[in-house]
């Protein structure tokens, strides 16, 4: 619904002035539907300098442009579009920069974009003097829409406007035979455009360009407005795909926009459906909703084991300066590219993925196949303590865990992680915060770890006891000095271990402690050879409540001690 300036709903009874404005095929063309992925990478060609560009509340300076094409170069783009160099100074400026500056790498293609008018497209070639390679890229409108209301032109000629501009892009062409071109076509508006028409005015410029083996013409099929649901561009393409003259040697090129929200599932169905390239743009970039997501379309063929061909894996880097040069933001819930993306604040969504880490690493399985987590962050230099582990007042206690445990070494025990978890969500709710990792660390630390405010340890000396004076076979006594309250005691006990010892002996403390003991579990917090032991140990008071303490020291016996004690001190 709608608001008006009151704030009032006034209901959505507008849709009665809406109608469907694209066209089926006139034939059945669904095979696509019986692939289940794409299986290969397309050719990608950036239009971030010109699409993306053209769509920035402030235009990139020459200098952020020569930036941001190194960029696309380094992530491995073999074709980039620099801009349309007869429409603006800015654009034919930073093409003859490139140029004269020896700035193009041997294997990348720039491309640029003229409308079907003799005067841009003599320009467009003067631009590209002394380029050894480079795409043109023609266009003119196609749609009901263009033709009736822009153009206020026929069938016929609309068709001729496309036609003598491939006829003047090959004339030019033969006068610089210095420099290898490739042919491009959009009958711009697509979508709106009848598609038995748009195949017509494709063929018939395929028919001036007669594209060889040697020298492909690329048709671009742009969702200038998506007008459909996926399904129907996909059967559009495909019926293309089967009709268009010398298919063999045409490169059919998507340029899905996103205007409905669709352009990635536009894209992926294009290609299953016979497309062969797709131009788009870093995180979907350009006027209205956006281009297609290049980053997002590439990743989902690497998550399904296909090489994309280019190169995300400094994803955070690429976020960063696609920041920078464009002045907005990327989501966080951006796909792969946002800074929340593999973050996980669902405690049944956290325990999972811990399990799931563990999992492998006991498997040491090869294939990635982690619950929530559809690729390894690690692949675009995200990492785990970071990125997927995030806690906050709806997080459980298995994140926790898992937080303590990748982060500090702290394997905490299963029947302990729920108190820790609930604790940590009360402090977030209560703070209304994200918990960061140091955050729940020093929290855990303060709570549990070597407590000393009422209860403190000085000193403990242990004696084995003879067989005829134990308990049992473990028979010990202990002398420990321990300052209660403040005031210094020296208190002796026995009992069938060290800790039932320590427990006996606190037991003739001022406080006459009584507790049970319930269970008790230790492990080394570090891998080498002398690293400090952590001891973890639980008790209850008469009530049945259960009190949890971590001990930590280089000494496994004092790490137990001080755990018991730390237990002692928050049920005391």
């Amino acid at each position: 619904m709608t608001t008006d300036i009151t704030g009032k709903f006034r209901g959505m009874k507008n849709y009665t002035k809406y109608g469907i404005g694209y066209f089926m095929p006139p034939t059945e063309s669904n095979n696509w539907v019986k692939k289940d992925h794409v299986d290969k990478a397309p050719r990608w060609c950036s239009v971030d300098l010109r699409d993306g560009n053209q769509a920035l509340v402030v235009p990139m300076s020459l200098e952020e442009k020569l930036e941001f094409f190194k960029l696309l170069c380094d992530i491995g783009f073999k074709e980039i579009e620099v801009g349309f160099p007869a429409a603006s100074e800015t654009e034919y400026e930073f093409l003859r920069t490139l140029i004269e500056k020896n700035l193009i790498p041997d294997d990348v293609t720039i491309q640029v974009l003229t409308q079907s008018r003799q005067h841009i497209i003599e320009k467009t070639f003067e631009s590209l003097k002394g380029v050894k390679k480079a795409v043109v890229h023609l266009y003119n409108s196609t749609s009901v829409a263009q033709r009736e209301q822009v153009f206020r032109k026929d069938k016929e000629q609309i068709k001729e406007i496309a036609v003598s501009g491939a006829k003047m892009v090959d004339e030019y062409s033969k006068k610089m035979p210095e420099t290898q071109f490739m042919f491009e076509y959009s009958p711009e508006s697509f979508t709106g455009t009848e598609v038995e028409y748009a195949l017509e005015i494709c063929n018939a410029v395929i028919d001036i360009w007669k594209p060889c083996k040697e020298r492909k013409t690329i048709i671009n099929l742009p969702a200038t407005v998506s007008m459909s649901m996926p399904h129907v561009y996909a059967s559009q393409i495909e019926y293309m795909s089967n009709n268009l003259h010398c298919r063999e040697n045409v490169i059919i090129s998507l340029h899905p926009h996103n205007d409905r929200g669709t352009a990635v599932a536009d894209c992926e169905l294009g290609l299953l459906a016979g497309g062969d390239r797709v131009e788009g743009t870093l995180f979907g970039n350009g006027e209205r909703t956006g281009n297609v997501d290049i980053v997002t379309v590439a990743m989902n063929l690497f998550s399904h084991g296909v090489n994309p061909e280019l190169d995300f894996t400094n994803m955070p880097y690429i976020v960063d300066m696609y920041e920078k040069f464009t002045d907005m933001k990327v989501h966080p819930r951006q796909p792969y590219g946002g800074k929340l993306v593999f973050a996980a604040f669902s405690g049944s969504h956290q325990d999972a993925i811990a399990k799931g880490m563990h999992y492998r690493e006991e498997f040491n399985l090869e294939n990635w196949n982690v619950p929530y987590i559809p690729i390894d962050p690690h692949d675009i230099n995200r990492v785990y303590e970071a990125d997927v582990i995030r806690i906050n007042s709806q997080s459980g206690k298995g994140g926790v865990a898992y937080i303590l445990e990748t982060n500090y070494g702290y394997n905490i025990p299963k029947a302990m992680r729920e108190e820790i978890g609930y604790l940590m969500k009360h402090v977030s709710d209560v703070n209304h915060k994200e918990l960061t990792a140091g955050k729940i660390y020093e929290i855990f630390q303060r709570e549990y770890v070597n407590r000393k405010d009422k209860f403190e340890l000085k000193d403990a000396t242990f004696r084995r006891l003879p067989q005829s004076e134990s308990l049992g076979d473990n028979g010990m006594s202990v002398t420990i000095e321990a300052v209660i309250d403040g005031e210094t005691y020296t208190l002796e006990g026995q009992g069938n271990g060290r800790m039932d010892a320590v427990t006996t002996a606190l037991r003739k403390g001022p406080h006459k402690l009584d507790y049970d003991f319930i269970t008790y579990e230790e492990h080394a917090l570090e891998s080498e050879s002398n690293s400090r032991a952590a001891a973890y140990v639980a008790i209850a008071d008469k009530k049945g409540n259960t009190y949890w303490g971590v001990g930590i020291h280089n000494d496994i016996i004092y790490a137990s001690i001080n755990a018991l004690i730390s237990a002692i001190n928050r049920a005391f």
